[in-house]
């Protein structure tokens, strides 16, 4: 998660590669020849000249946070910003790209071209990749707007602007695309300071255009806002027009759209966000708008407005719905009262004035969707600004007027909506062809633009983004804060704690709501999915607040140990010390900050709090904090492979299914996420905890679907079935787990004639096993098995590996490939909707799904239908979990076998 994000500095990175791909060709940054699912694209003209990427090539290797994309042959002129100039703000979006260098990964590459992944693009067209900034400036101080511009050469256009000299003139011919009414009254002023001449863009165009982009493209976009709760609405991109967008800026347009480019303005009106800000200084004398919005958080509007209870002595007018804190007339008291205006808060007087108008335009918005018989209003617009009073205001007013029947919703990204626009008129950069699938949100730390101000620039630094979360802890009065702040050394968690606030939301809420999209076109929908739109990953629902709070608890309590490994991976030097200190205060704030609000950062799940954490740690060069400890368990689980393999081949076929699937179950003990494990980890070593795990796998088990599964593998009587013909195995923890527990079973499915993928993590999650890291495993478990011999070189996973074999390779020896893939994530949990190219292509002949481990086949996917025999393997290692789940304890075990939907 980002920081331009923790802040109003809030922006949108849209990546062209895959930053989970450690690794990348050219074949990576082209999606693979594959027709869009139905509905799920964004129309553009494919006539427009787009980006070329031929030949670009990742530079860098693994362990840099933003590795950058050369692009060899693109010689046109990129446009690199588009602003939106209204009457009280100025939005503005800049786009940023780096260069890079190649990486070439043989075994990747051989593997690419045994399942058919190719260089064959599904678009005629690449898509830009980099970094959408968002910004904004109140109107009234447009001369730090063109400053700013001016020291970042945005309007200069083309690569990173540190590379560019700070005198560098613009082209002779350069143009910005900008909208709002400021495009036309400020058009001078670029053209005499920067040099540059604005072209406007149609406003309606670039708001709608906006919002059909955002609506399409992002998942959890739109949600409804009553009484403090915030609920998200998953659109139906096949379903989403007609419907009525209303734009709150200085004043009010309301949109009837009925397609892409096809809308039409049916009303609006003039009262609106310059109403609030206009009225609100002259009567409050506040400096800024945000100042205007804090000030209502403490105000009493019944001291100002006349109300129904007022008329009716105290009494609901019940005879026509009216209660009695109902407004009969906003500031209808003051008539009466024999007052001046200092006899009367200025916090009142905001109240007053916020509900007056939000009320005003969710009435006016319901009546023109009642003219044209729309359900779906969604509200946009900087007056909106995240704050949940005015939601909660609009929202009441569309639903007294409709009785219930029409629905208020909002925008997370509202407010840069016509920005937006204006960008995507520019036709190089394919943006408004993204697929759901494409885009990766995430949360960093960090924030140089604080209410509107610049303080500095965005924060790519990390000695920079230390400091400034160094400053964040020490100077609370000074760096707004994302979160409350408590007296330092009270909680152990670098000076955050959990607030008691449940529900209330402050003014400047918006300011975590907007993360950092990453567009990664090799993203696809898990092909073998039964039905992709109703698919959930997350089983643990965290609305319930006493959920929230248990696993926030468990998470808090696990970062002291997370930290120590993390420090302890980097050698624990000074330098890493301090970094894990940063990162215990960025955690402790996402934690605090979703505590006090858990749909800030869109829905909420378990997986997405464990994916977080994962991020975070890579934020601040933390990307593998369990390297050693897995390479001791790997060496240690391999030294005793060979005497396991001997013990299963001595059993019989049917003994030696179910040995297979008890070690599969006891292996997957070794999990570092768990404190429970943790707690083992400290009496014995990992063979002997594998060994007692084994002898306490007697069935039944918690979840016991083994027979099921056994006369599926091995028949019944003298009906022998025929095996699958390929499996796909989600491998979880590395040691014993993936050594004595997952490649046994792919040696044996491998044995009767079954192709094997073993799918884990692109980038490592707590002790998980990675594609990279794979291999070397395969390797040398290979050298004690002719089977595992064969069958990774049909795979071609020993192109790179030492290649001798203690017991003599049988040349007779028919094999079927064994294969390693990257999932596409790192995190100990995966969601099925965001897979890598190279899985959904491994998964179109796939017949077996086996999902193992709490993170993959129990925080998510427990629930998930496939479309194919599906075999859900693991050790439950949480109580609550347990509970919650299975109905049963910690170590219960779960075999949950579910035939083809």
């Amino acid at each position: 998660m980002a920081s331009s994000t923790t802040k109003d500095h809030s922006h949108i990175e849209i990546d062209g590669i895959n930053e989970e791909s450690q690794q990348m060709t050219e074949k990576d940054i082209v999606e693979k020849d594959m027709a869009p699912l139905p509905g799920s694209s964004i129309h553009r003209s494919s006539s427009r000249p787009q980006l070329d990427v031929s030949g670009a090539a990742i530079q860098g290797n693994f362990e840099e946070k933003d590795p950058a994309i050369l692009l060899p042959n693109q010689t046109d002129d990129i446009s690199h910003l588009a602003l939106d100039i209204g009457g009280s703000l100025i939005k503005l979006i800049y786009f940023s790209r780096h260069a890079d260098r190649q990486v070439d990964d043989g075994r990747k590459r051989k593997v690419k071209e045994r399942l058919g992944v190719t260089n064959g693009s599904r678009r005629s067209y690449p898509i830009l990749g980099g970094r959408l900034h968002f910004v904004k400036f109140e109107t009234s101080k447009i001369n730090e707007c063109l400053d700013f511009i001016h020291s970042k050469q945005l309007h200069c256009g083309g690569m990173d602007p540190r590379c560019w000299p700070s005198d560098a003139p613009p082209s002779e011919n350069a143009v910005i695309k900008a909208t709002g009414g400021g495009a036309y009254k400020f058009a001078d002023l670029f053209k005499e300071r920067l040099g540059v001449s604005i072209e406007k863009e149609d406003e309606m165009n670039c708001l709608v255009s906006g919002a059909n982009f955002l609506l399409k493209a992002i998942r959890h976009e739109a949600f409804t806002h009553m009484e403090g709760h915030k609920e998200f609405v998953q659109i139906d991109q096949n379903d989403l027009f007609p419907y009525l967008l209303v734009n709150i800026g200085s004043g009010v347009s309301m949109i009837k759209v009925d397609g892409d480019g096809q809308f039409q303005r049916v009303s609006g009106t003039n009262v609106g966000g310059g109403t609030y800000w206009g009225l609100g200084r002259l009567l409050t004398k506040c400096k800024s708008f945000d100042e205007l919005l804090e000030l209502s958080q403490r105000g009493d509007n019944s001291t100002i407005d006349m109300l129904v209870g007022d008329i009716y002595g105290g009494m609901d007018y019940s005879k026509i719905g009216l209660s009695a804190s109902t407004i009969a007339s906003s500031f209808g008291k003051t008539i009466s009262e024999n007052k001046d205006l200092k006899d009367y808060k200025p916090e009142d007087i905001s109240l007053s004035l916020l509900r007056m108008i939000s009320y005003n335009i969710g009435q006016i918005a319901y009546l023109n969707a009642l003219r044209f018989g729309l359900k779906r209003i969604f509200f946009g617009g900087f007056f909106i600004r995240g704050h949940a009073y005015t939601m909660d205001t609009i929202s009441f007013a569309v639903q007294f007027w409709s009785k219930g029947d029409a629905q208020a919703m909002f925008l997370r990204h509202e407010g840069f909506l016509g920005a937006l626009g204006a960008f995507m008129s520019y036709e190089k950069h394919g943006l408004d062809d993204l697929m759901v699938h494409h885009l990766v949100e995430r949360f960093p730390m960090g924030a140089p633009y604080i209410g509107g101000n610049i303080h500095g620039p965005p924060l790519g630094d990390l000695n920079e983004k230390i400091s400034w979360m160094e400053k964040f802890v020490r100077k609370g009065t000074e760096i707004t804060a994302p979160v409350p702040m408590a007296p330092p050394a009270t909680t152990g968690l670098g000076g955050f704690e959990v607030p008691s606030s449940k529900g209330v939301l402050r003014s400047d809420a918006s300011k975590l709501n907007v993360g950092v999209l990453h567009l990664v076109p090799s993203l696809e929908v898990f092909p073998l999915l039964a039905d992709p739109k109703t698919y959930e990953p997350n089983t643990i629902d965290l609305s319930d607040h006493g959920e929230l709070e248990y696993w926030f608890t468990v998470l808090s309590e696990h970062l002291s140990d997370l930290v120590d490994k993390a420090v302890a991976s980097e050698g624990g030097t000074d330098d890493a010390k301090r970094r894990g200190d940063a990162f215990a205060r960025a955690f402790s704030a996402h934690l605090a900050r979703l505590m006090e609000e858990p749909a800030a950062y869109g829905k909420l799940g378990l997986a997405n709090l464990l994916e977080l954490r994962e991020e975070c740690l890579r934020e601040f060069h933390f990307f593998d904090a369990y390297r050693t400890i897995k390479q001791r368990e790997n060496e240690a689980s391999l030294a005793v492979l060979p005497d396991l393999l001997m013990e299963l081949d001595s059993l019989t076929e049917d003994m030696r299914l179910l040995t297979l699937i008890e070690g599969v179950l006891a292996a997957n003990i070794f999990d570092w996420g768990s404190r429970a494990c943790v707690d083992l980890y400290h009496k014995g070593t990992i063979i002997e905890i594998y060994r007692m795990s084994r002898k306490k796998m007697q069935r039944p088990w918690r979840v016991d679907d083994f027979d099921a599964f056994k006369e599926r593998m091995l028949g019944f009587g003298d009906k022998k079935p025929q095996p699958h013909k390929r499996a796909l195995l989600f491998v979880d923890n590395s040691g014993a787990d993936i050594v004595l527990g997952m490649l046994p079973l792919a040696r044996e499915l491998l044995r009767r004639g079954t192709e094997v993928v073993l799918v884990a993590n692109s980038l490592p999650a707590l002790n998980d096993v990675t594609a990279m890291e794979l291999p070397d495993i395969v390797a040398e478990a290979a050298k004690h098995c002719d089977i595992l011999r064969g069958a990774a070189e049909a795979g071609g996973l020993l192109v790179d590996a030492m290649s001798n074999i203690q017991d003599g390779y049988k040349e007779n020896t028919p094999s079927v490939p064994l294969m390693v893939v990257e999932n596409g994530c790192g995190s100990p949990c995966i969601d099925l909707r965001q897979v890598s190219s190279e899985l959904a292509a491994a998964a179109k002949d796939a017949d077996l799904v086996i999902l193992e481990g709490m993170g993959r086949s129990l925080h998510t996917n427990y629930n998930a239908k496939f479309k194919c025999d599906a075999l859900k393997l693991a050790m439950v290692k949480n109580q609550r979990l347990a509970a919650k789940l299975v109905k049963g304890n910690i170590y219960d075990c779960v075999c949950r076998y579910e035939p083809a939907s």
